[in-house]
């Protein structure tokens, strides 16, 4: 048996709800390094529609099939998180263009923080590069069941479905006729 340390890599995110995008990422990701970790955390950027508890929960149903990966919730700073995990190597997924330029200045401040984590940026393969958990929250509402598993994983769907139904505002009750 080697005695070298297994490589570890860290893609963390809010997964607001999980993607395929997401899941892109994390499948290709997964077979770079002996040992992926999926961090869930809090973008204070956004307000979420899950808890990081249910986020985590639809992340570890989505990738059960990769045996390489782990799904943790993390408070703080994504750059000590991966030195919680062991790692040295953040992943982090980009859509062309619209996330190239935050991700290259939270690469550089992350480097500021600790320059022994080298950040990969990896491209969703173009059929999700438009996708985002955004994107999915405003056509939730409007979309069917078959037009969403374009966009999210199946296991996700009912989740959801289930989401958008508690967050829809009631309806007025249609007035009353007059006798």
């Amino acid at each position: 048996m080697s005695s070298a340390k297994p490589r570890t890599a860290v893609y963390t995110g809010s997964f607001d709800p999980i993607t395929l995008g997401h899941l892109n990422v994390i499948e290709r990701a997964a077979t770079l390094v002996d040992r992926l970790v999926v961090g869930v955390g809090i973008n204070v950027g956004k307000q979420p529609w899950f808890t990081t508890e249910e986020r985590v929960d639809m992340v570890k149903r989505t990738v059960k099939h990769l045996k390489n990966v782990e799904v943790r919730k993390f408070d703080g700073l994504a750059v000590v998180f991966v030195r919680e995990c062991g790692a040295r190597v953040m992943i982090r997924g980009v859509r062309p263009l619209q996330d190239i330029e935050s991700e290259f200045t939270m690469m550089l401040a992350n480097r500021q923080l600790d320059p022994g984590i080298e950040t990969v940026l990896l491209m969703a393969d173009k059929e999700f590069a438009h996708v985002s958990s955004s994107l999915i929250k405003q056509i939730a509402p409007l979309a069917g069941d078959e037009e969403l598993a374009h966009f999210i994983p199946p296991a996700v769907i009912a989740e959801l479905r289930a989401k958008v139904k508690r967050q829809a505002p009631e309806k007025p009750a249609a007035p009353k006729k007059k006798k």
